[in-house]
């Protein structure tokens, strides 16, 4: 099976690929420039998979509606993948259109690292549980790094840590929904649900500007007015500083306890925007790890351009910059698929 058009719209950018059998891609701008020939099939990556979808499908209009219904779980990112795949369908409607979705690599969890510890009713009937994200690009970056106990950091605008053993994830930090975690760019991450409950009944905030408030105005931007690592990297003032810090602090405390789910830590991989491109953030995280034994070659750290390992030889744990590579799983995906037909 020859081209594949993956569209990869997330929470803060909308990526277009055309993906060769021999995986390599080339970028493209818009749907309308897209031609239709030679094309075999368009891959949408859609967010949240909910429990209703644990495999890649081909997508027809039962399809589509329990995606849009999923936009509660992820409105974030579900919503312009459903925009994504009505604009291709309607662009490209001659050839097959695959849902490929992050929360599948993730299945794997065990029930122990899935489980909240909150009332049957929420868990049974309410699906409250442990889905976990980025599992395209997580799964690219085991692929490229095949050890049998590894940490993976996707550090962009979506941060999330997760635990690989023998390939398999068993823990990760997004939980039910990408909110759950380290802080990210705009997103708080994991706090306190009695600080929520308390805004909430204080009057100080309704749902809706709470909601609003951690996803949009939280992290980097909520601590020191930009999501932008670049430009807290180029500042020298307080706020700037302590934003890095608690970005690295939570992150290494992320690893940490993901080393747990691993039993012990083979490597560690940086990828996504953040990871791949800030030698401070990952020079900063590792200084943190040192305990389990994670060190980094300065120099090579600086220098890197993934795909590049950070490590000095004969450390005992592997440091690795992976370039993200989300499009050729998902394209992989729809051509399993697809020949499975």
């Amino acid at each position: 099976m020859g081209r594949i058009l993956v569209v990869n719209a997330g929470s803060t950018s909308l990526k277009l690929s055309l993906v060769d059998e021999d995986e390599t891609r080339e970028p493209v701008a818009a749907l309308a420039g897209v031609d239709p020939d030679g094309l075999d099939a368009v891959a949408h990556r859609v967010v949240h998979g909910g429990p209703d979808f644990r495999d890649p499908v081909v997508v027809d209009g039962g399809v589509r509606e329990t995606i849009r219904r999923l936009e509660e779980l992820a409105p974030l990112h579900n919503a312009p993948a459903v925009r994504g795949l009505d604009e291709a369908t309607a662009a490209l409607g001659g050839v097959p259109h695959v849902a490929v979705f992050d929360t599948a690599f993730h299945t794997t969890i065990p029930a122990e690292a899935s489980t909240y510890a909150v009332p049957r009713r929420w868990r049974d009937e309410w699906g409250i549980r442990r889905y976990g994200f980025h599992g395209l690009s997580v799964q690219w970056a085991a692929e490229r790094v095949p050890v049998p106990r590894l940490v993976v950091c996707h550090l962009g605008g979506g941060c999330s840590v997760t635990a690989i053993r023998d390939g398999r994830s068993v823990d990760t930090t997004m939980g039910f929904s990408p909110l759950e975690g380290v802080p990210m760019a705009t997103r708080s991450g994991s706090v306190d649900p009695g600080a929520l409950l308390h805004l909430l009944h204080a009057g100080r905030l309704d749902a809706d500007g709470l909601d609003q408030a951690l996803n949009h105005e939280s992290g980097l931007a909520g601590l020191a007015g930009t999501p932008d690592v670049r430009e807290l990297e180029a500042r020298s003032d307080e706020n700037a500083a302590l934003a890095l810090a608690v970005f690295s602090y939570r992150v290494a405390g992320a690893v940490a306890a993901m080393a747990v789910a691993t039993g012990g830590l083979d490597a560690l991989v940086f990828t996504a925007g953040i990871g791949e491109g800030s030698a401070l953030v990952r020079e900063h995280v590792c200084e943190r790890l040192a305990p389990l034994g994670v060190e980094l070659d300065r120099a090579l750290n600086a220098a890197a351009v993934p795909d590049a390992d950070v490590s000095p030889p004969g450390a005992p744990a592997r440091v690795a910059v992976i370039e993200a590579r989300e499009d050729v799983v998902a394209a992989r995906a729809a051509r399993g698929v697809l020949a499975g037909r």
